[in-house]
């Protein structure tokens, strides 16, 4: 594939994947035509050797991996994680409200996201809803709302005459309930929306028990620039990592390998991960020590192999903006299209440390791709990763790497055509290793 065709994958991915577990809907759709296997946590587990499988928690995060040749002791877990989950705007449960007859949904700030740039934009719903079926089981189904369903219309400059000084300013509580329709006055609020759910779903609005919905722009990636080599979607970060990870996995010569494969996409990132689910988790240590203990069955041998682990842990890093030169540290710039970042904070809110460095740009080298390091600037708070999380829980050695990228937490994030493709032939050569 070429780099733009990488890329329309991409942007395919992310247009199907509103939400977390729209995410793992699409991965599980690729896996599928690999003749992955899914497994059950609640199940005793059968493996087969250069076996393919996957296991999903909770609908929004899961773990990859392809047994190896050789025995774990001697090769470890070549890992690669990403996150699944992008900051945003999540639809609260008593959502609905009506004032002077616009009925409105009330949101909680999910992470960090830019508040601004979701602000005249076609927004819509996706996620999942909760609810008994007909027998009375608790299912959950996923919906996405594929039409503008929501608006944050702004105030008019008349209005707000200061907000190209001062910028736009959003009060969290009362400025940023969505509009959502006209309301006829007969019509409760909350059962206007709970019908909204029931054509989604085909269940009755008494068997709705909870939902978790996020707000996403239904605007469709593209690319842009002279030469159309820059793209643009929401949730790059980061998607565009666990697409990256995913397609280097799925290598018809990787998938059979001396080395045990492991892809980990955990949701809650933007949140601190700590959750089940989150990298802050059991999740990976459970798989992992599963798999070992069904191959191996010895725990010493599981952690003789975590010993030889290592982890890339992917997400997007800062893209230099010109128009904003005092934001960087001037000797750590790093630029769009010119390939993947190393990120390193002494301070270890990435996981990178000299060694783990040093084998990333030897990969880099070996696959002839280029590489770029970032360093935060000093008196600026640095944000962090799944990278030291992993590593401490586990024991393990990792690097922190990430694609460059412009407007990070936007609605609307931009990226280079040619670093993705980078990112992907340099994840093929670690695992290759």
């Amino acid at each position: 594939m070429s780099a733009q065709q990488q890329v329309q994958h991409l942007l395919d991915f992310v247009d199907a994947s509103p939400s977390p577990w729209h995410v793992i809907k699409s991965v599980e759709a690729q896996l599928a035509g690999f003749n992955f296997v899914k497994l059950d946590e609640t199940l005793k587990w059968t493996l087969e050797p250069s076996g393919r499988y996957y296991v999903v928690r909770d609908d929004s995060s899961i773990i990859i991996f392809v047994l190896g040749q050789k025995p774990l002791v001697e090769t470890g877990f070549k890992m690669i994680g990403a996150h699944t989950d992008s900051p945003g705007l999540r639809i609260k449960p008593n959502t609905a409200t009506s004032i002077d007859g616009l009925l409105r949904v009330g949101v909680e700030i999910y992470g960090g996201p830019i508040l601004a740039t979701f602000t005249d934009r076609d927004l819509s719903l996706a996620g999942r809803v909760n609810y008994k079926d007909a027998k009375n089981n608790i299912v959950s189904s996923l919906v996405k709302f594929d039409s503008p369903l929501l608006r944050l219309p702004n105030l008019a400059i008349h209005m707000n005459r200061m907000v190209n000084e001062e910028g736009l300013k959003l009060h969290k509580q009362n400025e940023l309930p969505l509009i959502l329709s006209t309301l006829a006055q007969e019509c409760l609020p909350q059962t206007y929306f709970l019908e909204l759910l029931k054509g989604q779903t085909a269940c009755e609005i008494e068997r709705i028990l909870s939902w978790d919905l996020a707000v996403y722009d239904t605007q469709k990636g593209s690319f842009w620039g002279a030469e159309n080599e820059f793209y643009a979607d929401s949730q790059l970060d980061n998607l565009a990592s666990c697409h990256a990870a995913l397609q280097a996995l799925l290598d018809d010569e990787l998938l059979v390998n001396e080395n045990t494969l492991v892809c980990a996409f955990f949701d809650h990132e933007e949140i601190g991960s700590e959750s089940n689910r989150g990298a802050d988790g059991s999740f990976l240590g459970d798989v992992l020590k599963r798999i070992a203990l069904v191959t191996e069955n010895n725990e010493e041998d599981f952690t003789r192999a975590l010993a030889k682990s290592f982890m890339i842990s992917a997400d997007m890093a800062h893209a230099y903006q010109p128009n904003f030169p005092l934001a960087y540290d001037q000797d750590h710039k790093i630029s769009v299209n010119k390939g993947p970042v190393i990120k390193v904070n002494a301070n270890h809110r990435y996981s990178t440390e000299g060694v783990s460095e040093a084998m990333f740009v030897d990969w880099c080298e070996q696959a002839c791709v280029p590489y770029q390091k970032y360093a935060h600037r000093s008196d600026l708070a640095c944000g962090s990763t799944i990278g030291p999380i992993t590593s401490a829980r586990l024991g393990i050695r990792s690097v922190d790497v990430g694609n460059p990228l412009w407007a990070m937490h936007s609605i609307r994030e931009s990226a280079g055509v040619l670093d993705h493709s980078y990112m992907i032939k340099v994840l093929k050569k670690f695992f290759a290793q």
